[in-house]
């Protein structure tokens, strides 16, 4: 049997679900000017210095492209966005990198889990909304950097590949709990990944789809995940 919308849900709670999935987006984006700014200084190279600052930069105006969104929906963006301003503090304070290399696989893999969720609850949203959301995040050229670099550290270093594969192990685990903590506080998400689903229990599927693309993620890493 094809599984059917639920067509009993008000407009006024779709359009308050919308806002509050535009308002975690614009809150990642926000993360991630903070992220690449501090990145960009610490970087030991001059090249990765610059890009990553053109990054943070570009950061910025898709933030801004997010909650213009919100405004034509006639929500709060500074209130939107300050519904999630804790939304990684946990995953930070556990995730506490203890290299540059590190460093760059939380940036890629770790928020990387939380942008794909993001991805996958776009698909319940309006086209207009669901078409930003999916353009926003769908940068790559952040994580063809991180590729790159890794890339050429781990050349030759088994010691150094084995110890970011098991940062990765740790770093997928703590990302996923973030987005359980999301769908246990935050209904009007697990209406969007249903929605978007066309079906009721979702999200009980979601957590096989992050984890297979943090997979791939990881296998263009050249790591175990």
């Amino acid at each position: 049997m094809t599984p059917t919308l639920r067509t009993d849900t008000p407009q006024v709670e779709s359009g308050a679900d919308t806002i509050e999935l535009l308002g975690l987006v614009a809150q990642l984006e926000l993360l991630s000017f903070t992220r690449l700014a501090a990145d960009s200084a610490q970087a030991p190279t001059l090249e990765q210095r610059l890009e990553l600052s053109r990054f943070a930069a570009a950061s910025v105006e898709r933030r801004d492209r997010v909650l213009s969104r919100i405004a034509e929906l006639g929500g709060d963006p500074v209130s939107a966005v300050a519904e999630f301003e804790h939304v990684l503090d946990d995953f930070d304070a556990r995730t506490q990198p203890g290299s540059w290399w590190e460093r760059l696989l939380t940036n890629y893999v770790g928020y990387g889990v939380a942008e794909d969720f993001c991805r996958i609850a776009a698909a319940g949203l309006d086209e207009q909304s669901r078409d930003l959301v999916l353009e926003v995040l769908g940068d790559s050229e952040r994580g063809d950097l991180t590729v790159a670099a890794l890339g050429a550290a781990g050349s030759g270093d088994a010691v150094l590949v084995s110890r970011l594969a098991l940062w990765g192990r740790r770093l997928v685990g703590e990302s996923l709990g973030v987005v359980q903590a999301l769908l246990v506080s935050r209904p009007g998400l697990v209406r969007l990944v249903d929605r978007g689903a066309a079906q009721e229990g979702a999200p009980a599927k979601l957590f096989g789809e992050l984890t297979a693309q943090h997979t791939r993620r990881m296998g263009r890493l050249g790591l175990t995940a």
